[in-house]
């Protein structure tokens, strides 16, 4: 097949018009490469929903041109599905060390240790993968070790950014390696996908350095309290700044919470955090220092009701109790949606007499408009495809793109599911392809669909009742019932007449049909259906799930 006519498809099957779930495929011809694989978190609709991961059917259907997923950096939404994609799709995983290190955890959970390979790549290092060559490229973020990606296609460069900010003075490891962008820049870009999620707000992302200052004036101001901080468990540079201050001002440090429990150890048994000996302490040992000398590091900034600082918030935690000698600091932001929740947590150890602070305690991980404008500048793509965020974003980073000259044609804000065809010097979207969400419940994964949800939303707000009847069916006679039972719809002690009534008047109609010699399960069952709903919405204007249940002797 001659060159000039193939062309690079772009196909994000996830990560758009949303913030998470970030999957995105690069075909050319008998080659694909998938960057991240990323899960999104359940939306207040999705009753009793764990996890919802990206649907992968594209890559099972087209498995043997699938060389390997290339990952950016080791956040939830941009690594969380691996361990349920990797059963299908068992390819090997390309990523920097700290990210392998945390994926490496999370598969063996899963039981998949041993059973997938896993590759470790620097930074500045290139891979080759069927037509793609692949190179890694520095960039900061709230988690250590992030990296850009250049891909180098037979049609022309793209610059995936990956999530970023430009840091000049990071914790831990160098700034950002704008040189390269440069370099890359001056050779030719054909594409830019850049981080939209701060694309709205103005200015630059101020340094994490910054927060690590915020600490240590928090705990001068602080010094005969205990201080808890909630943080997310990625977050390794904001937890050694907190170690920091905590070693400066003669404090134990405890790790709470699963998740930060598990990245901490990764990322010190990989050395990427200092933590000064004898500063880390088991929970267990609490009780023997005074609290003016701890320091308890937390997962729950969210306000996630089952994460550590909810449960000592509410009275759950089992080892750690809030009282009005405790400085609680949020070292996050809320994530949209979950103010509420966040807020809830605030007030729950505001009444317990806690000195709550998040003021100047967080800075982002992501790019504001500025620092955008950098990278298209010294990027210089030809065209533009903003990614990762909801559509406000996506639109606030093309703005950005168009500002700085790039032609508004050239810009591209795809949804979930589009095929992008680009050649040297032509590109537009050419097809969609049916991409769903899979839920994930419990051990399920994708066994809860629409109809469940529907079925558990209605549960949720009407309730159920239960007929229960038995029938003869030979000589059509009931022998039994019929007998109401009732959940989540009215309380039966105080509500005895309404249920007799609804009981009486379902045996009338059970009793017409029997005697008309209809003894069909089917049509008994709609008839007890349709005469006890149209009775209940006239007495009570609700309509609860009806469940008849028929048994034969």
């Amino acid at each position: 097949m001659d060159n000039i006519e193939s062309k690079l498809k772009i196909i994000p099957l996830g990560g758009l018009e949303k913030i998470g779930m970030n999957i995105t495929v690069f075909e050319y011809e008998d080659s694909i490469i998938v960057v991240d694989c990323g899960l999104s978190f359940p939306s207040d609709d999705m009753l009793g929903i764990d996890l919802v991961i990206p649907d992968v059917s594209y890559l099972k259907e087209n498995i043997d041109k699938v060389k390997g997923f290339v990952i950016t950096h080791g956040h939830e939404d941009h690594i969380g599905a691996l361990p349920y994609v990797l059963k299908d799709v068992n390819v090997p995983v390309y990523g920097t060390k700290l990210t392998l290190g945390i994926i490496e955890n999370k598969l063996e959970e899963h039981k998949l240790t041993g059973k997938v390979k896993l590759k470790v790549v620097k930074h500045g290092q290139t891979i080759n993968l069927g037509a793609f060559r692949i190179e890694f490229i520095r960039t900061n973020h709230s988690i250590v070790d992030s990296a850009a990606l250049a891909i180098f296609s037979p049609v022309g460069t793209i610059i995936h950014t990956g999530d970023f900010k430009v840091d000049y003075t990071p914790v831990f490891g160098d700034a950002i390696n704008l040189q390269r962008f440069a370099e890359l820049g001056k050779k030719g870009v054909l594409a830019l996908m850049s981080d939209s999620t701060n694309a709205i707000r103005g200015g630059f992302t101020m340094s994490e350095r910054t927060v690590g200052r915020t600490f240590d004036n928090i705990f001068a101001e602080n010094t005969d309290r205990r201080i808890i901080v909630a943080t997310f468990a990625s977050n390794v540079d904001r937890v050694q700044q907190i170690v920091n201050s905590a070693y400066k001002y003669g404090r134990k440090v405890v790790v709470e919470g699963r998740s930060m429990v598990n990245i901490i150890g990764t990322a010190n048994a990989l050395g990427y955090i200092n933590i000064p000996e004898g500063t880390l302490i088991d929970i267990e040992q609490l009780k023997n220092y005074p609290d003016e000398r701890t320091v308890i590091i937390t997962t729950g900034s969210q306000g996630e009701s089952m994460a550590a600082l909810s449960r000592m918030a509410s009275n759950l935690h089992r080892k750690v109790s809030i009282d009005q000698n405790d400085t609680v600091i949020f070292s996050s932001t809320p994530i949209p949606g979950n103010e509420k929740a966040v807020s809830r947590v605030i007030n729950e150890l505001s009444v317990k007499g806690a000195n709550v602070i998040f003021q100047d305690t967080h800075v982002s991980g992501h790019a504001c408009k500025e620092e955008l404008k950098l990278i298209y500048s010294l990027v210089k793509p030809k065209y533009a495809i903003p990614v990762h965020g909801e559509y406000r974003h996506l639109k606030a980073n093309a703005d950005i793109a168009k500002e700085l000259g790039i032609d508004k044609d050239n810009i591209f804000i795809l949804s979930s599911g589009d095929v992008m065809e680009l050649s040297e010097d032509s590109a537009c979207v050419t097809d969609h392809i049916h991409v769903d969400s899979i839920l994930v419940d419990g051990l399920g994964v994708g066994d809860v669909g629409n109809i469940v949800l529907r079925d558990r939303q209605s549960l949720s707000q009407n309730g159920v009742i239960i007929v229960v009847l038995t029938i003869d069916r030979l000589n059509c006679e009931l022998l039994a019932g019929p007998d109401l039972v009732s959940r989540g719809f009215v309380y039966v002690r105080e509500s005895e007449d309404l249920m007799e009534e609804a009981r009486s008047m379902v045996y009338e109609e059970v009793m017409i049909c029997l005697n008309n010699n209809i003894s069909d399960w089917t049509k008994l069952k709609s008839v007890i259906k349709d005469c006890l709903s149209e009775y209940i919405w006239k007495r009570m204007k609700r309509s609860p799930m009806i469940l008849p249940i028929i048994m034969e002797v």
